[in-house]
């Protein structure tokens, strides 16, 4: 069961002014940081020109994480406070929980595409309150119950009601808005409780879909039916048939395992040999991912126009990742990855 620690909740729902919702906000962006490298490192193990319909739903997913991101840091922004995102703190252990331990039995690592990964992993950290179980065509998944992070944005949203708008005193300036990236129904100036409110909403529907509908408003499944539709092997579809009114009777969606890079799980740059090619190149995949960390930091602080620099170190970012994992490992024999560390002196 996907659960947060109830002190954090807690916390949130006796706050007494905005300064009292900064720690749980840099949380939130802590949370929708976390997924990813764990998401990125699944969509880098996928061989180029393979499994393109599962690469592609992994990548929608990224894109609405940095979106999740950047919505929860202009809502922190919003009343006063700062994102804290260039240090070393701000990146997780991996494996290990997700910040403010959500489910934290939950071990989430940086591991090449699989089903067991798609089911146990992603499935879990995306997961609703009550995943509806909708029927699979010529297969099936037992049923799980799931609490969900969406009680603590509930928590947050009820508290900014409760303070209301005089706590968004933050420099609005600082408000991140591009439309190149996000559509403006999505992205936009977060300045008072509605629009906080919209903002939040987002992030929960876009991740766990709404009660009784597995599809975000424009259409798309959310997070947790997406990684499902992977997981199942065929696309999510209205069913008048099926009690539901949905089932994963679409399109198939095949997966190649020859497709998928054996790479190393959980890989250290300490674990790569001093000299070697592997470990000078991941060294230089940590050292665009800091830059990332360091041009986020700059578009928060309000240099807002800096978002679209950051889009571009991403695909920066995948192209040292595919140099980084045609090198085979030596002491395992298995393809060298990206460990997604802090690099001190990044620039």
């Amino acid at each position: 069961m996907l659960t947060i620690r109830s002190a954090i909740v807690e916390a949130v729902r006796s706050a007494r002014e905005a300064s009292d919702l900064y720690e749980a906000l840099q949380g939130a962006i802590e949370l929708e940081h976390a997924t990813i490298p764990v998401y990125l490192q699944a969509l880098y193990s996928v061989r180029r020109g393979t499994n393109e319909v599962i690469a592609g739903l992994i990548r929608s997913v990224v894109v609405e994480e940095m979106l999740h991101m950047t919505i929860a840091a202009n809502v922190l922004n919003a009343i006063g406070g700062a994102p804290q995102i260039n240090t070393p703190a701000f990146i997780p252990t991996y494996p290990g929980p997700l910040p403010m331990n959500v489910h934290g039995s939950l071990q989430v690592g940086l591991a090449p595409l699989s089903k067991s990964l798609i089911k146990d992993v992603f499935m879990a950290i995306e997961a609703p309150e009550h995943p509806t179980q909708f029927p699979v065509a010529a297969q099936s998944l037992a049923s799980t119950s799931y609490a969900t992070i969406g009680l603590f944005y509930a928590a947050v949203v009820d508290k900014l009601r409760e303070l209301g708008d005089g706590i968004f005193t933050g420099d609005r300036a600082r408000q991140v808005v591009d439309g190149t990236w996000f559509p403006g129904d999505e992205l936009f100036p977060i300045h008072d409780v509605a629009s906080a409110t919209r903002g939040i909403h987002i992030i929960v529907e876009q991740g766990e879909g709404t009660t009784g509908n597995p599809l975000e408003p424009d259409g798309e499944p959310a997070h947790y039916y997406r990684f499902a539709e992977i997981f199942h092997g065929r696309h999510l579809v209205p069913d008048p048939g099926a009690p539901e009114k949905f089932s994963y009777s679409g399109a198939p969606i095949p997966f190649d395992q020859a497709g998928v890079w054996d790479m190393l799980s959980d890989p250290k740059v300490s674990g790569y040999a001093p000299g070697s090619t592997a470990r000078a190149y991941a060294e230089r995949f940590n050292g665009i991912y800091t830059n990332l960390l360091n041009c986020l930091q700059a578009t928060f602080d309000g240099d807002v126009g800096r978002l679209s620099r950051a889009i571009g170190i991403m695909y920066e970012l995948r192209l040292a990742a595919d140099a980084l994992i045609e090198i085979r490992d030596a002491a395992t024999g298995r393809q060298a990855a990206p460990t997604f560390e802090y690099a001190p002196g990044s620039a």
